[in-house]
């Protein structure tokens, strides 16, 4: 599918934003082997957080939605598929629910659509063989992964880099373990699963970076509600950021702690940015967020600080090439995301008139760079589609992206939403 993107001046008004995409795949998961009922408000409309949804139904869990639109999960043990699950486009899924699946008295197979199949598992399946689990991958690393499920016992594990995915892996694992499971973490990485385990009723101690779940877990369904998610947030920042005249709110959006890496960036490089109504909402902390026109400075992201970002950095690299400018370095991971991140990036930049250089792990962009009409291409990446959305905006004339469809992986409503702010 092709949108056209045209150019604004101004952005203004409230967005409200679909629920916290990691936060739903979470609570999606525990409802959904917990025990009795889960009632989930604002989960994510995303595909991705949908294909959640499908694998657990197809594992057993009864998934419904009630008057208000909230999803109804009525947990129970689960059983073998019938067929191979489907993750479809999200790493997410399969990553975390390889753990849950490790676990079970059965063999079950996951995979997904053409672009997950090239992301490699291997730093699932090894601590979950360490746990005793037995998976087969195509060439070692690649789904679709056939998991032979099996009684697995605790473990210490230290990761080798900083995932959410892989520690949340490991946790769920454990909760079907023999012994505490205990995770290492070299850097803090965004605790979600941490705070959902506790609020279904798991005993889980977290000091520092070390995380330790107490075997014997009994999942208890609960009435939950999820905020707005912040990396979807983002691109709305970003938007506002770009333009001489913006006032933007964003409202009930997610500001846990291990996700303020945003908001600290964007303040340091001189962003208007002020959190209005600060709340708690089982275990998250929510908020407003009131963005205003500024003026930015040159950004560096590297070390720690990629590792927070690595979800928001195109976003941020088409901020950065309008404004003060961006260096990224030591971000690998982007080359094996739902693309090449980095080759789309410089792709798409260099339609638009855009100078960037690239490296293996990274890439500088200069600031103060006129955008101009192009026709882009997501790639089938939903972050590239909204990333280049937003450029479109501060671009000379209008610009088509092939492949919008994308951006419903995670935000099937962004570009009904980016032009009701879009003045």
């Amino acid at each position: 599918m092709r949108e056209i993107v045209s150019p604004a001046k101004a952005i203004h008004g409230m967005v409200t934003l679909p629920g916290d995409k990691s936060i739903s795949h979470r609570y999606g998961m525990l409802a959904s082997i917990a025990g009795g009922v889960s009632t989930i408000a604002n989960y994510s409309t995303g595909a991705d957080c949908q294909s959640t949804l499908g694998c657990m139904a197809a594992l057993g869990a009864r998934i419904e939605r009630d008057a208000e639109n909230r999803v109804v999960i009525h947990g129970a043990g689960l059983r073998e598929p019938a067929g191979q699950l489907d993750a479809g486009n999200s790493g997410s899924t399969i990553r975390m629910l390889s753990g849950i699946l490790a676990a079970q008295p059965f063999t079950s197979s996951i995979g997904g659509d053409e672009s997950l199949s090239r992301r490699p598992m291997a730093r699932v399946i090894k601590p979950l063989t360490e746990m005793g689990a037995k998976i087969d991958a195509r060439d070692g690393t690649h789904p679709p992964l056939t998991i032979h499920g099996r009684q697995l016992h605790g473990i210490d594990y230290t990761l080798p880099v900083p995932s959410a995915q892989v520690k949340s892996c490991v946790l769920l694992a454990g909760l079907f373990a023999q012994g505490d499971t205990i995770v290492r973490e070299p850097v803090r990485t965004r605790d979600h699963t941490e705070i959902a385990l506790r609020e279904f009723g798991a005993e889980i101690a977290v000091e520092k970076r070390v995380i330790t779940l107490r075997s014997g877990a009994r999942l208890t369904g609960r009435e939950l509600f999820i905020p707005g998610d912040l990396s979807s947030a983002c691109f709305f920042m970003v938007a506002a950021l770009l333009m001489p005249d913006a006032d933007l709110v964003v409202h009930a959006v997610g500001l846990n702690p291990t996700r303020s890496a945003l908001l600290d960036f964007l303040v340091s490089i001189g962003a208007a940015i002020k959190v209005l109504d600060l709340r708690q909402t089982t275990g998250e902390l929510i908020g407003d967020l009131r963005v205003r026109a500024s003026r930015l400075r040159p950004g560096v992201i590297d070390g720690a600080l990629t590792a927070a970002l690595i979800d928001e950095i195109p976003a941020l690299a088409v901020l950065g090439a309008a404004t003060g400018g961006l260096s990224v370095r030591d971000a690998s991971e982007l080359r094996i995301k739902e693309t090449d991140r980095i080759a789309t990036l410089e792709a798409n930049f260099k339609r638009m008139g855009v100078a960037i250089a690239t490296t293996p792990d990274g890439f500088d962009v200069a600031g103060g760079q006129k955008f101009h009409a192009a026709e882009l291409d997501s790639a089938g990446d939903h972050r590239i589609a909204m990333a280049f959305a937003v450029a479109a905006l501060a671009a000379d004339g209008p610009c088509s992206i092939e492949g919008a469809e994308s951006a419903g992986v995670s935000f099937p409503e962004f570009f009904d939403t980016l032009r009701e702010i879009a003045k």
